[in-house]
């Protein structure tokens, strides 16, 4: 599939400032579309909340002089008939819409019955089926141009970036959904302008389909989003690479076919094993159970999450990693051993 970028400011701020941008995004390699927040209304009121229709005018108007197609955000049934009244054939659902059901299914009603497309934002939580949700409510009025944003997730922990990544999530809605091109938003997983290079080399290695990424003239002095936005200069290298390693090898190469015989053997065995670690939950329980003993020991459960990570680092596995498997194998053990004590 043909690699895509869209790219624009995070907000349209004035004429003179969409004149500047599709001046000089018309002819970047792989452009197809030129974002701009319409409405923008904030985590928190006080700011700057968008100019709305008068930017919808500018759009058509500037569109038409370079040749360029525009998308905005779209939040209420009004923004969608605003958007098609002004030429705007492609919008996208924010993370908030996104989480809820509600707001899609208005949207959908006032989307049903015409041409365009719709992007769609992960939900603000690390919760696909929220994503295959609002994407299937699209589906279900009939829309077909259809494509999913990876924009990160909000969490208690974010790790340096303003929103998580959590790529293994965009990958399970790629698995869920293989039809449904997904773009990277670097922009909003970074929330820092230097990080934005980094994690679109990370999607281009993850093969998203493209990216959604803002830019601006001026990005220090831009009105929203200031941190993380990109200027032109960096753009272009961007959207360099993107098209060059668009014309990447995909033929299977033979000598991955032992690598990958060698770990499909590897991961039989550990569901093997893992079965078996089930199997002697169930015979804790009974014990468990005879001997008037709770499920959950917490001296147990300490002493094995140490010897284990011992035993990782030495082996040169990643502590959170190791961590991570742990604590999952060990919740699905209890889970096994409450429901053999519900049977008694």
């Amino acid at each position: 599939m043909k690699k895509r970028i869209i790219a624009g400011p995070c907000s349209a701020e004035s004429y003179e400032q969409l004149h500047e941008v599709a001046r000089h995004l018309k002819d970047v390699p792989c452009l197809t579309t030129i974002r701009a927040g319409v409405w923008k209304p904030r985590t928190r009121p006080g700011c700057f909340e968008g100019l709305g229709e008068p930017a919808l005018r500018w759009m058509q108007e500037i569109g038409r002089e370079f040749g360029v197609s525009f998308c905005c955000e779209v939040a209420r049934p009004e923004h969608v008939e605003m958007c098609l009244q002004y030429g705007i054939h492609t919008v996208w659902l924010g993370a908030r819409t996104t989480t809820s059901p509600f707001m899609v299914d208005e949207i959908c009603s006032a989307i049903s019955g015409n041409n365009i497309e719709v992007l769609v934002k992960n939900p603000i939580c690390p919760d696909v089926r929220l994503w295959l949700g609002a994407i299937e409510r699209l589906q279900h009025v009939g829309i077909t141009a259809l494509t999913a944003i990876h924009r990160g997730f909000s969490m208690y922990h974010n790790n340096g970036y303003r929103n998580a990544p959590l790529w293994e999530v965009a990958l399970e809605l790629r698995r869920e959904m293989p039809d449904i091109p997904i773009l990277c938003d670097p922009s909003h997983i970074a929330g820092r302008r230097d990080l934005v290079p980094i994690l679109t080399a990370t999607a281009l290695q993850l093969d998203y389909d493209g990216l959604m990424v803002e830019v601006h003239p001026h990005p220090a002095s831009a009105w929203t989003d200031a941190e993380q936005q990109i200027d032109f200069t960096t753009l272009l290298t961007i959207a360099e690479t993107w098209n060059i390693n668009e014309k990447q090898n995909t033929t299977p190469l033979p000598e991955l076919g032992p690598l990958r015989d060698e770990i499909d053997s590897i991961d039989h065995g550990m569901l093997r094993m893992l079965a078996r670690r089930m199997e002697l939950s169930h015979q804790i329980a009974d014990i468990k159970r005879q001997k008037n003993m709770t499920v959950y020991q917490q001296g147990r459960w300490t002493d094995v999450i140490e010897d284990r990570l011992a035993l990782a680092q030495k082996l040169g596995l990643d502590t959170k990693f190791t961590k991570d498997i742990l604590e999952r194998i060990h919740a699905e053990s209890v889970r096994v051993q409450l429901g053999e004590l519900k049977k008694q």
